[in-house]
């Protein structure tokens, strides 16, 4: 399967675990990075990159 087909799939399955976040249990470590990240983000909520320029520059390596 190409890798572009791969990415989508893997979007898709991803999307599906989304839609149910209730289902997912984070382990202590994982939401102990998710608050430090969220505190990365609003301490300068612009240095990060939309998904839309990051999936454009995975799909372009492709």
């Amino acid at each position: 399967m190409p890798v572009d087909e791969r990415l989508k799939l893997v979007e898709t399955i991803w999307d599906s675990i989304a839609e149910l976040p209730d289902a997912v249990q984070l382990t202590e470590a994982q939401e102990m990075e998710f608050d430090r990240r969220l505190d990365a983000y609003r301490k300068d909520p612009t240095a990060g990159s939309p998904w839309s320029e990051v999936k454009a520059r995975i799909l372009k390596r492709a």
